[in-house]
């Protein structure tokens, strides 16, 4: 009887030792286990300990600096020039599109941006810019413009980056729609005084700079900036010139086109950067003679302005200070 209640009792206890061991071993395990991960994420990823309170909203990013007119004109390649060969101004589209189709032409636009105190022709919408007053940057003076077959050439539209020097620097590779868009952004156009803008015709910054100092690191960051928007390149010459410029307003930032970039006062104008020579070639001979405008775009030298070889006010017969533009 005694060894039936042993062996009872032998058979009761067995089990509760059994779990009673069972259940110790993993418990030290899990704790172990769970200290060890606690311990890793602990090591590995403190950040969220760090934040416990409501996260800061990180600020808007602010548009990317455009940067400086020097650095871009280092991006810029050099070589030289290329042949005038097939150079038409028609190869830049026809002239003044309303590339931006707000149903005005872009000459008038031009006139509307650059001028103050601007009246519009009757009747057209606010598009014809028919008198105004215009602070001329590369002569730093002031022009009163009235529209008119013999007052209109007094303020006229000038390609910052001439047609022709920039056939002969790569836009004979672009297209017909980009020579187009080149022709009338209003980036590389800006309203000039007639006489200075006929001086200049279709010279880059190696043979032509503006006559007002103060204005001259606003052009060739311009012009920098036109033939790098357009895949351009730069003669050595000039590339040398408008570093020379740019050197004494290092600063200088890359225009966006929306306005005539300001005239700075430059440390030492009146010694300034060096007068650029008159490109020798120019005016060798004698004038062209034009019958009509037929010889003038036969010629390549479409639109005629004032100023230019061969002009004659009966080219102009809009009064707009360009003739030959149909």
């Amino acid at each position: 009887m005694t060894s039936l209640h042993s062996k009872v009792l032998s058979l009761i206890a067995l089990p509760v030792i059994l779990f009673g061991s069972a259940a110790c071993t993993p418990l030290a395990e899990t704790e172990t286990g769970n200290a060890s991960s606690s311990i890793s994420a602990t090591a590995e990823a403190p950040a969220p300990a760090e934040a416990a309170g409501p996260a800061e909203a990180p600020e808007p990013a602010g548009p990317a600096a455009a940067g400086t007119a020097l650095e871009q004109l280092a991006t810029l390649p050099i070589k030289g020039r290329a042949p005038k060969t097939g150079y038409d101004r028609d190869q830049f589209g026809p002239a003044w599109a309303d590339i931006d189709h707000n149903g005005c032409d872009t000459r008038n636009d031009i006139l509307a941006r650059d001028l103050t105190a601007v009246v519009y022709k009757d009747g057209t919408k606010e598009c014809v810019v028919a008198s105004g007053s215009f602070a001329d940057p590369y002569t730093g003076t002031t022009i009163s413009f009235v529209r008119g077959n013999e007052t209109s050439t007094a303020v006229q539209i000038d390609h910052v980056v001439a047609l022709s020097d920039a056939w002969q620097k790569g836009a004979q590779q672009l297209s017909a729609e980009d020579r187009r868009q080149l022709a009338n952004d209003p980036l590389n156009l800006m309203a000039a005084d007639g006489p200075a803008n006929g001086a200049k015709s279709d010279s880059d910054a190696a043979s032509w700079l503006p006559p007002n100092k103060a204005f001259r690191c606003g052009y060739v960051a311009t012009q920098t900036a036109v033939k790098a928007k357009y895949s351009l390149w730069m003669t050595q010459a000039e590339h040398d010139a408008i570093a020379s410029v740019l050197s004494t307003c290092p600063d200088q930032p890359v225009p966006d086109g929306a306005g005539l970039p300001p005239a700075v006062a430059v440390a030492g104008a009146d010694a300034g950067a060096e007068d650029v020579a008159a490109d020798p070639a120019a005016g060798v001979g004698s004038a062209p003679v034009y019958a009509n405008c037929t010889a003038v775009k036969a010629a390549g030298a479409a639109p005629i302005r004032p100023g230019d070889p061969g002009w004659d006010p009966k080219f102009d017969g809009d009064g707009d200070g360009e003739g030959c533009t149909s």
